[in-house]
């Protein structure tokens, strides 16, 4: 790869987004070429800037960034794609390296760790962070800790939106699936989950900050 690596930042705070484009302007291996705040923006960015790394948060209104992820990489294969997040449970960091991710890296590692991320995903070489790498571990070693391992990837999507409030009839519209099909994700969510109605799903979701 010649010439700086470009970047582009995902992220719904303006202020976090400021923050890394300072942290990486530092860098002069390191160029921000664009920023976005929602999953619908960052592959509109990412197809018309054509950065190197796309530095993605998960916890995005509406459609998630893993959901962004899968959604770019099939649009744009060659996109290197590196998850910076505040979970650092095993589930989110499978989930996005799933869907194609090839870095994950906590929001609590020090700022030159995400430096180094971002060179190592730019050499397509896999990071994950630690305390992340340290929880996959921990998790691999308890098979069956917990039931919403066994969501597929899209009924893993319509459960965040389902807790966020979303109606059938929104998640249908955002992705692209027809209502009656949304409604055999929710049922299947819920037969996997153990979950007889919304509440239930609502505060087992809540216990993995699904809702946020």
């Amino acid at each position: 790869m010649s010439g700086p690596t470009k970047i582009l930042l995902v992220d719904d705070h303006a202020v976090v987004r400021q923050g890394y484009r300072r942290l990486l302007e530092n860098e002069s291996g390191i160029q921000v070429i664009g920023e976005a705040s929602n999953a619908t923006q960052a592959c509109e960015q990412a197809r018309m800037l054509g950065p190197d790394v796309v530095v993605m948060d998960i916890a995005l209104p509406g459609l998630s960034g893993i959901e962004a992820t899968r959604r770019m990489l099939k649009d744009q294969p060659q996109l290197r794609i590196l998850m910076f997040s505040m979970y650092d449970d095993a589930i989110y960091a499978r989930r996005a390296l799933e869907a194609g991710a090839l870095g994950y890296l906590s929001k609590a590692s020090a700022p030159e760790v995400l430096v180094q991320a971002i060179y190592a995903v730019s050499r397509a070489e896999r990071y994950v962070s630690p305390d992340v790498a340290t929880n996959i571990a921990r998790s691999a070693a308890q098979p069956g800790k917990s039931e919403i391992e066994a969501l597929t990837p899209r009924e893993f999507e319509v459960l965040r939106l389902l807790v966020q409030g979303e109606t059938v009839r929104s998640i249908s519209e955002k992705l692209a699936l027809s209502e009656k099909t949304v409604a055999n994700h929710q049922s299947s969510i819920r037969e996997k989950l153990g979950a007889r109605n919304s509440a239930q799903l609502a505060r087992l979701a809540s216990q993995l900050d699904l809702s946020v």
